[in-house]
């Protein structure tokens, strides 16, 4: 009889803990989506002597480094609810600085971690703004702003070689999120290509 009882109440709980677990809600997966996926046109033929650059860690906008995509309206700041890139933003930014310099064919050869290879420069990166700006209301399509700024060491005496700032402004073809993901790709190849070259101008003179 204990164990027959000792059963029941097994069988009891389970049915309430089925219960319990049916009652909570669905939720519908977010949207995921990514950019830098538009590699920046290649260098042009006859760059100079090659040489090796090395990647400080990249500082980036702490508001928009995460998964969530930061939109801005005057001194409102959102997330896109539902929508997310498919990893941090600040992880897909370094990715595709990488592919910059791996597909543009110029003199500027980044060093990945682990690589026995010397360096000539260190280059340093900071994304100051990663956002799309609702400047004309809520309802119209944003405008995507990327800030990137760049600096340029040698690595024997450790002297400045460079300082610049590159700006992107992408309009989004249409206020979806699609259309807003497409144009942070526009702006991510924009900057990059633009920093890309110039590294090979900075690192030739």
């Amino acid at each position: 009889m204990k164990s027959l009882g000792r059963a029941a109440s097994l069988a009891a709980a389970a049915l309430a803990l089925s219960a319990c677990v049916s009652v909570f809600p669905k939720q519908a997966p977010a949207t995921m989506f990514r950019f830098g996926v538009t590699t920046p046109p290649p260098a042009p033929a006859g760059g100079g002597q090659p040489f090796g650059v090395i990647r400080a860690v990249t500082s980036f906008d702490r508001a928009a480094a995460s998964e969530r995509i930061l939109t801005v309206d005057g001194p409102e700041a959102a997330y896109i609810k539902g929508s997310r890139w498919v990893s941090g933003a600040s992880v897909l930014f370094d990715e595709a600085v990488t592919r910059a310099f791996d597909g543009s064919g110029g003199p500027a050869r980044l060093i990945g971690r682990g690589e026995v290879v010397r360096a000539d420069y260190v280059l340093k990166l900071d994304v100051r703004s990663f956002e799309a700006r609702y400047d004309h209301g809520a309802k119209a399509a944003p405008t995507v702003v990327v800030v990137l700024h760049a600096d340029l060491d040698r690595v024997n005496d450790r002297a400045a070689v460079g300082s610049r700032t590159f700006t992107a402004e992408v309009p989004a073809g249409d206020n979806r999120v699609s259309a807003i993901a497409a144009a942070f790709d526009q702006a991510v190849t924009k900057v990059l290509g633009d920093l890309v070259l110039w590294v090979d101008a900075r690192g030739q003179g």
